[in-house]
């Protein structure tokens, strides 16, 4: 058994064996099962919130889903990036030979064959990813953004010995360095926060002697943090929202509105050209993005039509009704459901499964809108100082 990746803490005469692991190796999963085995604890905790956990018990349930509440429920986005993210994990482990999250599995299964409590030690998913979101500000969300999707694309192998170097501490700290100094605000709520609230799961669990499975990025701020008392209903606490976004979110449709009805008013003509124009960059945009997604002909041409619409009002979006339409004329049946785990390791599979294709209409859509509400507005700007 290699000692490298466990770490062991005595702390009040409990003792608390971690053993650092890469999310999609073998060889962590077969170490799990090693060490829980050998030790024998009265804990195993394991790096799962609830969520994740039932995820993992009730195995696929995409066929349950309905794409039509996932889009009242404004939930699109979302749902794609966690396709997005899980994808780039699932093709490693394909290649790999194992199951994403296998040595969390095993941990569950591990726990179960020595009669250990089982306890689920990491904060629920939506919670951090509010947190995440709420305190990245925009050029974070962008940053963000735009790794996830570069990863969707990401053709890159990476090889067994290369993930059990990641596991090394040396290296972790680099790149943990590296990955502050890009997101300074990302690893906070992701890392540093979680491993406070991991720590304090683990030193809490029932017994004298307590396993934690954790990814190997966690291992070294768990050890600091585990001397620590911290409070879990603040770390559970999501962060109110910025009045901002919402506040910005209006005033930019009030001001095109005042600018055109002033324009309109002093020279009809230009009003005229100003409407057009928005008219125009908001819904070929949209439709652009639309298409992108290889979208229902009606499907494109709902975004065309109701841009120039949406963006006048934050509360609603060209993409949600594009959705709807490219929904129910290209409706998901139960096979794409059930070969979404499969399609999503591909580029060509988000495109060619329904459900994905869906999603994909509603955030290229709206990102098109988007675009056009800029320019559209900057032409409406341009063209109301032409005819001051």
């Amino acid at each position: 058994m290699s000692t490298d990746n466990i770490t062991r803490i005595d702390l009040d005469g409990k003792e608390i064996i971690l053993i650092g692991t890469a999310h999609v190796s073998k060889r962590s999963a077969d170490e799990v099962k090693e060490v829980i085995e050998a030790e024998r604890p009265d804990a195993v905790c394991v790096e799962l919130d609830e969520q994740r956990y039932q995820s993992i018990m009730e195995g696929n349930k995409w066929k349950e889903m309905d794409i039509f509440k996932v889009i009242k429920e404004k939930k699109a986005s979302l749902l794609l990036m966690n396709l997005a993210i899980s994808s780039f994990q699932k093709r490693m482990a394909k290649e790999l030979g194992v199951n994403a999250g296998q040595e969390m599995i095993q941990g569950i299964q591990s726990a179960k064959d020595v009669g250990a409590r089982l306890v689920l030690a990491d904060r629920n998913i939506q919670i951090t990813f509010s947190r995440i979101w709420g305190g990245i500000g925009l050029k974070g969300k962008a940053m963000l953004l735009s790794q996830i999707i570069l990863s969707i694309f990401n053709k890159e192998s990476i090889s067994e010995e290369e993930l059990e170097k990641m596991k090394s501490q040396d290296m972790l700290n680099s790149m943990l360095n590296e990955f502050t100094e890009q997101f300074p605000r990302l690893k906070k709520p992701l890392i540093d926060e979680r491993d406070q609230y991991l720590a304090q799961k683990i030193k809490t669990a029932p017994g004298n002697k307590v396993v934690a499975v954790l990814g190997a990025a966690h291992v070294p701020g768990i050890k600091e943090e585990i001397k620590k008392d911290h409070d879990l209903a603040k770390l559970r606490s999501i962060p109110p929202k910025s009045k901002a976004p919402k506040l910005i979110g209006w005033s930019i449709p009030i001001a095109i509105l005042a600018i055109i009805a002033y324009t309109f008013f002093a020279n009809p003509q230009a009003g005229l050209q100003q409407t057009i124009s928005w008219v125009l960059w908001n819904g070929s945009l949209s439709a652009i993005g639309t298409a992108l997604a290889l979208a229902h002909p009606l499907a494109i041409l709902t975004s065309f039509v109701m841009a120039p619409i949406t963006s006048l009002n934050p509360l609603l979006a060209a993409g949600w009704f594009a959705g709807f339409v490219q929904a129910y004329f290209s409706r998901p049946s139960v096979k794409d459901f059930e070969s979404l785990n499969e399609d999503v390791f591909s580029v060509k599979g988000f495109w060619r499964n329904k459900v994905t294709r869906v999603l994909l209409v509603i955030v290229l859509s709206n990102l098109g809108s988007s675009l056009g509400t800029f320019i559209g507005g900057a032409d409406v700007i341009r063209l109301f100082f032409q005819n001051l």
